[in-house]
């Protein structure tokens, strides 16, 4: 049986597959494996082979046209559908992707990455806040928390950045100089800070809430899914069985995504008592594919699942991937549907295979996820029940975070307690707003952690 991540990993031998142009034309002599030709030839033929869209690529492909594997990649993604946005969705949204063996067994494997320790984000232009600072990082050690503002990097103003390389460039620069503002808006310090390999906590965040009439309510967060939060979510949802939850709030609002492995075991821990044998997803490859690899995937009852009986996902436009995943799976399974608090999802309902080369690993978008009802189509995100602020200046999870506020009054029966958008305003703000893209490879774009 194929093993099923939202990155399936495969290692494939590199080898030239013939014409570049699809044509009969001059054999030519096949090139090195791992030269820049070999690797071009081996991203086309994985393409044409694996692509979730492969129908639509190109017939006729010149490799002297690109300077390198990843040219190549970004070029052939630009023959995807089109999304919402009137762009194809895989050049628009920056799904398929070329990274490092090395880096991707070290963070889905080990939950590691080189960087300075925090995630952060845009709330205005040029306005840039921290939303997480990973303990026992360079940042953590250097002063760094949630909801600070950065002034400046190496001295140099955001607006400037901004207009001249970008933010992420810098970032990925070291040792770097900050100069911080506190969340009082008056109090300012500096700090330089180096990077160095950071080990991030899956779980940061998880507690059992009493709610009305005795009942017993479970809060996780989760910041990713790789495979060190499966040990953390068992142990998480034992304690939920014990205390006898059966409604649980899923904070997923910085979740990119990751393993669909470990989302199949979040699946479990909250349906598979009583879905067990119930269709979880259905997974589809391209129609040359399809007959040999479209798998389905089932609830299977483990040790420390739960009777669920109502859940809430806590979302923001960085919610992704294998986030979604479980939502939408779950999401016929639970009465009254999944709710949705705090945003609309990111809306990447495809995931990549994993094909090793040369010490990279080519990441086509190859497979489509749908639930059990057949739905599978949120490239514009899943939708929101309420909507509620992430306030910065408040931890996550905390009594004041706005979202648990909301997702608490759902579960008491008492509706959306934040003053929600009329539909009509929403619809207009989520199209006017540019569709979402994934700047960094999703390994290191799970938050956007540097």
């Amino acid at each position: 049986m194929m093993r099923k991540l939202l990155i399936l990993v495969f290692i494939v031998p590199l080898a030239a597959c013939g014409s570049s142009d699809g044509s009969d034309a001059l054999v030519q002599p096949p090139p090195a494996p791992c030269s820049n030709t070999g690797q071009k030839q081996f991203v086309l033929d994985s393409m044409r082979d694996w692509y979730l869209w492969n129908d639509r690529l190109p017939a006729r492909v010149d490799l002297e046209d690109f300077t390198s594997p990843e040219a190549l990649l970004a070029f052939l993604a630009t023959f995807s559908p089109p999304g919402s946005s009137g762009e194809p969705i895989d050049a628009e949204r920056g799904f398929s992707f070329i990274s490092l063996a090395e880096d991707e067994q070290q963070f889905f494997g080990e939950g590691r990455f080189e960087g300075f320790g925090f995630s952060s984000r845009f709330v205005a232009e040029n306005d840039i806040r921290l939303i997480r600072v990973f303990e026992d990082s360079p940042a953590f050690r250097g002063g760094l928390r949630r909801g600070q503002r950065i002034l400046e990097l190496n001295d140099r103003p955001i607006a400037d950045i901004e207009a001249q390389e970008g933010i992420a460039a810098v970032f990925d620069t070291a040792p770097l100089k900050f100069r911080m503002r506190e969340t009082d808006g008056v109090t300012e310090f500096t700090v330089t800070i180096d990077r160095a390999v950071v080990t991030i906590d899956p779980v940061p965040n998880w507690r059992v809430i009493d709610g009305a009439g005795g009942r017993k309510i479970g809060y996780m967060e989760l910041a990713t899914f790789i495979s060190t939060a499966d040990d953390r979510m068992d142990q998480v949802f034992a304690a939920f069985r014990n205390e006898g939850v059966t409604e649980v709030i899923l904070d997923l609002r910085y979740n990119g995504g990751g393993l669909v492995d470990t989302a199949e075991l979040l699946g479990d821990l909250l349906g598979g008592l009583l879905n067990d044998g119930r269709v979880f997803s259905e997974t589809r490859f391209n129609a040359d594919r399809s007959a040999a690899n479209d798998e389905t995937e089932f609830f299977e009852l483990r040790a420390s699942s739960i009777g669920l009986s109502s859940l809430v996902v806590v979302a923001s436009r960085s919610t992704a991937s294998a986030s979604e995943l479980v939502a939408n799976s779950l999401d016929p399974w639970v009465a009254g549907g999944v709710t949705i608090v705090g945003d609309s999802t990111f809306g990447k309902p495809v995931g990549q295979i994993g094909l090793e080369f040369c010490e990279k690993i080519l990441r086509p978008t190859a497979f489509q996820t749908v639930n059990a009802v057949g739905f599978g189509d949120y490239f514009d995100g899943l939708p929101l029940d309420c909507v509620a602020a992430d306030d910065l200046n408040v931890a996550t999870g905390d009594d004041a975070d706005p979202n648990l506020v909301a997702a608490l009054s759902i579960l008491e029966g008492g509706g959306c307690p934040v003053s929600s958008l009329p539909a009509t305003e929403l619809a207009a703000r989520k199209a006017a707003a540019p569709a979402p893209k994934l700047r960094r490879p999703p390994q290191r774009e799970f938050a956007d952690a540097y």
